[in-house]
Order: structure tokens, then C-alpha cells, then sequence
């Protein structure tokens, strides 16, 4: 009997010093695992500090929101149609077919009687996450455009990073500002729309609204366009993953229709303005590591850079894109290029390739960045 109460001591006596060893253990690996994670730079503050793009074949890894690209070129800071805003920012950098299409609505919106385009954020030179702002724009295929026309005069380096584009949304109503909304800017939508690389164009919900109520005849290319959050001064080119670009992750396929349905009703209740649950959490780039990347933007990250963002610039007027070479080596001799629309592209790249048809998503729950 006082062997087994002895045993019963004993076995307490072992549980109560276990107990907090356990712990003190579970404590230092944790410890461990937040030191390491911690150890790892941040995505965003690698891709963000690349000012030029990685010289390879153009091609997208990724998803439009976890993802980078190689191959990427500049539309230059002015164009007979478009200038460059927030140049500071180092944001005018896509897949050669994206600049293409860019270039291309400048010229057409011109012919349609739009002044010329406010180029916003198109993606970082090489992609992945930004320092600041957008979830996507990560892989080459997403771009900004102001829904400010550009203006008679030239703006100085200045102006462009300090002029406030034109909110075309009653922030209290979500309706569009009927003195400002012109036929114009519903004639620059449907111009983009009209291209069968543009999968999506995300445009404030009162936008797609004004346009649900006001457009006549052809109302095909309104499942185009998109309600989203913010996208209250420009709207957002996507265009799909491109012919070279195995790694790159298409988005999913949404319904069809022209979108001025229940989905659309949906912005004008009080469920999408809701303050968010959790305001204080972190955003995504905030978190994402390389580990958290694909595999492949690794080696996008570590590549040789052109020689100058000038090697990498790409012109839709006959010229094609200099090879860039990484210093200290020659540049290389021009790729061979192939003719598509007013301007030359690489070799590897396809311009103008369709896409498949794609229409409008039934809402999701809000995101939280």
C-alpha cells in the first residue's frame, strides 16, 4: 500500500515538473519558427527594389496576386497618346503584350475622340508585390488607366506626380457624378472592352450602373466590365496569361450575362460598405515571403538586368525593343520581330492573341486588401 501511494507521488510529482518543461519547450520552438519567418525578407521590399526587369522571354509565373514575371518592358514615359503618371513609382513595366495593348487603345481611343491616356500603375519591373497599394499587378498583365483625359499641354515631371485625378463616384450615393460623367468615357470603356485580350476591366460599381442604364444596341462587352471596390478615378485592364507562360494561372471563368443583374444590386445594399471585421490585419504583401511566390520568380529575382530601362522600352512605332544585355556585356543584336497592328513585338511574344470569353462574377465576400 505505501509502495503504490509512494508510485502515485512519484507520478505526480514527474507530471508537475513535465508540465512546465513542455512548455518552456513548445515556447522556444515557436520562438524559433517566428525568428526564422522573420528572417526571411519580405517579398514586396525584394521586388521592390528592382529598377529594372529581368532580361529573359517574356513570361508570367503566377497568379495576378501571388506572382512575378520575366521579360518585362516600359511603355515610355510619353507616347502621341498617353503620358506616363507617377513616374517616380516605377510602375510602367507589363508583358510586351500588355504595353502592346496599351499603346494600341491610346491610338484607337484618339480615332474615338478621347484627348489621349493617363497611364496609372501598370506593374513593378519585374512584378510581385508592391511596396505600397495594389494586391495584384504582380505578374504583367493588369494596368491602370485615369479616367482624367490627358490634357492640350504636356504635364512637366511634376504635375504628373502631384495632379489629382478627376473621382467620378459620389462616395455617399456609389452613383456616378452626373456632371462629370460624359459619353466619351463610356465610348474609352467599351473601346478596351472591345479587344478580345481583355479578359476583365474592374470599374467602381456606380460606373457599371451608369453604364447598365445609359448603353443602347450592342450590350455584349458590358460583361466585360466589372464592379469592384475603389476604381473610382480609373479603370483596370486585365488581360489573360499569355502563349509562353505555362506557369501563369488563369483566373476563373465567371458567368455570362451583362453583369446589370442581382450581382450589380448587390453594390447598392449596405453588405459591400460594411466596416471591415478585422481593420488591423495585415494585408497580404505584408506577409508573403519568396517562399509564398512561385519557385520560378526566385530565379526572376536573381536574373541580369538591361543594360538601361531605355534597352527595355518598348515603341509601337516600328521600332522594336532593343535586346538589353546585363553590364558589363555588349548589348546583344535586336531579337527578330514579328509585325502586329503599328508596331513590332519579340519573336516569343503574341501581341493579340483572343482569349476566352469571360463574363461577370456573382459577388464575393469583401476582400481584406
Amino acid at each position: 500500500m505505501i509502495r503504490l501511494e509512494f508510485a502515485e507521488e512519484l507520478m505526480k510529482m514527474l507530471q508537475r515538473a513535465w508540465t512546465p518543461l513542455m512548455a518552456a519547450a513548445f515556447a522556444v520552438l515557436t520562438g524559433l519558427a517566428a525568428q526564422s519567418a522573420a528572417a526571411e525578407e519580405l517579398a514586396k521590399d525584394l521586388f521592390g527594389a528592382k529598377q529594372l526587369p529581368a532580361v529573359a522571354a517574356p513570361q508570367s509565373f503566377g497568379f495576378y496576386s501571388k506572382g512575378c514575371f520575366a521579360g518585362g518592358v516600359a511603355i515610355p514615359m510619353d507616347g502621341p497618346h498617353w503620358e506616363v503618371m507617377r513616374p517616380s513609382r516605377n510602375r510602367r513595366w507589363g508583358h510586351p503584350v500588355m504595353i502592346g495593348l496599351i499603346e494600341k487603345l491610346s491610338r484607337d481611343a484618339a480615332a474615338d475622340g478621347w484627348p489621349g491616356l493617363l497611364v496609372g500603375d501598370i506593374s513593378q519591373p519585374r512584378g510581385g508585390p508592391m511596396l505600397t497599394g495594389h494586391a495584384s499587378h504582380q505578374i504583367g498583365l493588369d494596368a491602370d488607366i485615369w479616367l482624367t483625359p490627358m490634357p492640350d499641354n504636356r504635364l512637366s515631371t511634376n504635375q504628373r506626380e502631384k495632379m489629382s485625378a478627376t473621382l467620378l463616384v459620389d462616395e455617399k450615393t456609389h452613383l456616378v457624378k452626373e456632371a462629370l460623367w460624359t459619353p466619351q468615357h463610356a465610348r474609352l470603356l467599351k473601346r478596351a472592352a472591345s479587344y478580345p485580350e481583355v479578359e476583365r476591366i474592374l470599374v467602381n460599381p456606380g460606373i457599371k450602373k451608369k453604364l447598365c442604364d445609359t448603353v443602347k444596341g450592342d450590350r455584349a462587352w458590358l460583361r466585360k466590365i466589372r464592379p469592384f471596390w475603389g476604381h473610382d478615378y480609373h479603370f483596370h485592364i486585365r488581360i489573360g496569361c499569355q502563349p509562353g507562360s505555362p506557369g501563369c494561372k488563369r483566373q476563373e471563368a465567371t458567368v455570362r450575362g451583362d453583369g446589370c443583374d442581382q450581382s450589380l444590386a448587390w453594390w447598392f445594399t449596405d453588405e459591400p460598405w460594411r466596416p471591415a471585421k478585422n481593420p488591423d490585419k495585415p494585408k497580404a504583401r505584408e506577409l508573403m515571403t519568396m517562399a509564398s511566390l512561385p519557385r520560378e520568380c526566385r530565379a526572376v529575382l536573381d536574373a541580369p538586368a538591361p543594360s538601361s530601362a531605355e534597352a527595355a522600352t518598348y515603341y509601337g512605332d516600328g521600332r522594336s525593343i532593343a535586346a538589353a544585355a546585363p553590364e558589363p556585356a555588349v548589348a546583344a543584336a535586336p531579337e527578330p520581330a514579328i509585325t502586329s497592328g503599328a508596331g513590332a513585338l519579340p519573336a516569343s511574344a503574341n501581341a493579340f492573341a483572343a482569349t476566352p470569353e469571360i463574363g461577370i462574377p456573382l459577388p464575393r465576400a469583401r476582400p481584406g486588401n
